[in-house]
């Protein structure tokens, strides 16, 4: 793997260890409004995709027009839970220290909630400008804009970027973008086939820790 010009982080998974407080999250208010989801149900099906894309996969499950409340419901469970169960994944900070490369995040996730994170680890500001599939595109991942529309604002050829993802979604987005992909399993949400599920979206390379990324990137 070459060496990049500029990395692009995706935030859940990849800057903080968030997945499972996600998926747990939205699974108790699905369950609640009568569609039985548990916390891997939540992973396997909506993991890396903004809520705009995976609400009418709700819907088709639920059979009927999924409630406006149940992202109210599930953003403020996340919130709440943020302040005593998120933290950043493991080694990032040391990473980043590493690291002299341009840096941004592209990610599904609502500027608000990566701003809380990131707030919360003592990284804001530092990890580059912050790109939302929320707000800066309009299709989310698995299309490539959001991470095309990163590059081109960081004035960075795709080709001279890796992307770190750790959802076979935002793969294949970093794959169709033209970028070098690194397959992320260092999450507390990695379960048995992560690795090639996102080898199979076409990552190229994967990595389970960010001990791994700094070797593959250096």
């Amino acid at each position: 793997m070459r060496q990049p010009e500029l990395i692009i982080f995706d935030y859940d998974g990849v800057v903080a260890d968030s997945e499972l407080l996600n998926s747990t999250a939205l699974a108790e208010v699905l369950t609640a409004i009568g569609l039985p989801t548990t916390t891997d149900d939540a992973i396997a099906r909506y993991m890396g995709r903004r809520w705009l894309d995976f609400r009418p996969l709700i819907e088709a499950e639920l059979g009927r027009a999924c409630p406006d409340e149940v992202v109210v419901d599930w953003t403020r469970l996340c919130h709440e839970r943020a302040s005593t169960r998120l933290a950043p994944v493991d080694g990032l900070m040391t990473f980043i220290e590493e690291r002299r490369q341009a840096r941004c995040i592209a990610s599904s996730s609502p500027p608000d909630w990566i701003e809380l994170g990131l707030s919360r680890f003592g990284l804001a500001g530092r990890l580059g400008p912050i790109f939302s599939a929320a707000v800066h595109v309009t299709r989310g991942k698995p299309h490539p804009d959001l991470f095309l529309h990163a590059a081109e604002a960081m004035k960075v050829d795709p080709a001279r970027t890796v992307v770190i993802e750790d959802s076979a979604t935002g793969v294949l987005a970093g794959v169709a973008a033209g970028m070098q992909v690194i397959g992320l399993c260092a999450g507390g949400h990695v379960r048995d086939g992560h690795a090639e599920a996102l080898t199979q979206a076409g990552a190229h390379r994967i990595a389970w820790s960010y001990d791994e990324v700094a070797d593959l990137i250096d």
